[in-house]
Parts: C-alpha cells; structure tokens; sequence
C-alpha cells in the first residue's frame, strides 16, 4: 500500500510542470496559452531597433509598375483594326475615330447620320440592331456648339460602339427613328434640354418640360434658377406661372462674418449678352364663379 502511495507521487511530481525560477520572474515575459499546461518563454531584455535595420536601396523597384488599361490591349487593338476598316469602308462619312481601353468612338458629319447609321445596322459585321441611349453636350465656344452622342448596341456580336456628330442652334441633324424606334423619344429628350433639331422626326416635341416652357435647361447659357417659377393658387385653383422672385438675387460674401449674412445687393457682373429680358407677369384675369 505505501509503496502504491510513493509511486504516485513520483509519477505526480514528474508530470507537474517545473516552476519558473526567480530569475525567469524577474525578465520579461510572454505567457503562452495551450491546452495542458502554462508555461512561459523568455524574451530578450533590449529588442533590435527595426528603424536602424538595413534596407535595399530606394532606387530598385521590386515589382513592376502596372498600367490598368494594359488588361484591355487585346481588345484595344481590335477595336483599332475595326475602327480603322469602319473608316476605309465609309470614307466620304466617317471623319475619325478614336479608341479608349475597350471603347470605340467613330466621329461623323450630320450628312453622313442616316447612310452610316444604316450600315452599321444593316451589315453582318456590325448588326447594331438596338439604341441604347442619345444625348448632347453643349461647347459653347465652339462655331457648331452642339455634340450629338449616339450609343449602339450589337446583341448578336456582343460589342458597343459610339458613334459623335456636331450641329448648331439652326441647323438640324437627321433623324434615325425609320431605323430606330428606340431614338423617338431619346431625340425628343435632346430637342427639349438642348434644342437640337432632328429632321424627319415624326413627332418633335417637348418631352420632360412643362407646356409653355421658355429655353433649354441643360444649356450652358441657362440660367440656374431659370425665368419663371410655378405654384398653385388658391384663389384661381390651378397652378400659375410667374415671374422668377428672389429677395436676394445676387449675394456678396466679401467681408460678411457668415456666409448667408446679407451684406449689401451685390453686383451684377453678367455680360451684356447674356442677360434676358424677364418675362411679363400673368395678366390676373377674374374666372366665372360657378
């Protein structure tokens, strides 16, 4: 029996971890957690200063520098091969074109909208059968002030491409909805923010404005706050239109301690040839009482 106790206790002190000594106390260190006993690792009392480390020299570059158009270079360069048999197909049409990662941008003259517009719907290597959208931009320093961007979409070859032409204020540009359904309203929505004329469209109207409508929004000229303001009335109960009303129409931030502190009416420094005349206010005019 007691030589059954001693044994036990020898094994018993064999497995019980060592205790640290004072020494190992005394040092810093780092208390690692495990699933059978604590123990603890000495580390050393002065760590190495990593700002004094030795570096490579800042001149050699390790990895390559890395252009993210270069991933599109395959297709850019078919985007060149095409653009450039687009232009050698319609030479009398297609002024230039011009290429940006995968996009291709052919540049055409207004005489040339419906026989280009036709080819590339109708031919096997284009089949752009669908409109994706139209839209504008306004340059006005420039003699035709007006850029027309049409977005094409080709669904059996699974390929776009953007096709730019230019007009001004008089000169119309031809319409494309006998090729198109889809460009009816995109054009109508281009007459209406930009006033740009399409000939041969069947119905060229205002399409986002309200009826009697002065002016095109997105114009540079246009005025932010634009020429009239509509509300309802009460007394009339139907919405009215008029003349724009602003109790500060220009603001002077010179010198005020806050940005909204009225400081004088300011001054009107807009040229000559922009300012507009302001539209005559709405004859009041007495409705029969019913």
């Amino acid at each position: 029996m007691a030589t059954n106790i001693s044994r036990s206790r020898a094994l018993a002190s064999a497995l019980r971890p060592a205790k640290p000594s004072v020494q190992l106390r005394n040092d810093q260190a780092i208390r690692c957690l495990s699933s059978t006993a604590r123990q603890y690792v000495a580390m050393p009392k002065e760590s190495p200063n990593l700002r004094k480390a030795p570096r490579d020299h800042p001149s050699v570059l390790k990895a390559p520098i890395v252009n993210p158009a270069d991933k599109y270079q395959s297709k850019s360069d078919n985007m060149h091969r095409y653009g450039a048999w687009l232009m050698g197909t319609l030479p009398k049409y297609i002024q230039e074109f011009s290429v940006w990662k995968d996009e291709l941008t052919i540049y055409i003259s207004p005489s040339g909208v419906y026989p280009v517009f036709s080819f590339l719907k109708y031919n096997t290597a284009a089949e752009f059968t669908q409109v994706s959208t139209i839209t504008a931009a306004d340059y006005p320093t420039r003699e035709n002030r007006f850029e027309i961007v049409y977005n094409l979409l080709s669904v059996r070859h699974n390929s776009r491409i953007r096709v730019k032409t230019y007009a001004d204020e008089a000169s119309p540009v031809p319409s494309i909805t006998g090729l198109f359904d889809g460009a009816n309203w995109y054009e109508r929505e281009v007459y209406d923010l930009f006033g740009v004329f399409f000939a041969g469209h069947p119905d060229l109207r205002r399409i986002m404005t309200d009826y009697g409508f002065e002016g095109h929004p997105l114009r540079k000229d246009f005025p932010l706050t634009g020429y009239t303001e509509i509300r309802y009335d009460e007394e009339k109960k139907r919405i009215v239109t008029e003349p724009l009303e602003l109790t500060q129409a220009f603001r002077n931030f010179e010198g005020g301690s806050s940005a909204w502190e009225p400081v004088g009416a300011g001054q009107d420094r807009t040229p000559e040839s922009f300012k507009l005349p302001t539209p005559k206010p709405e004859e009041k005019k007495e409705e029969p009482k019913k």
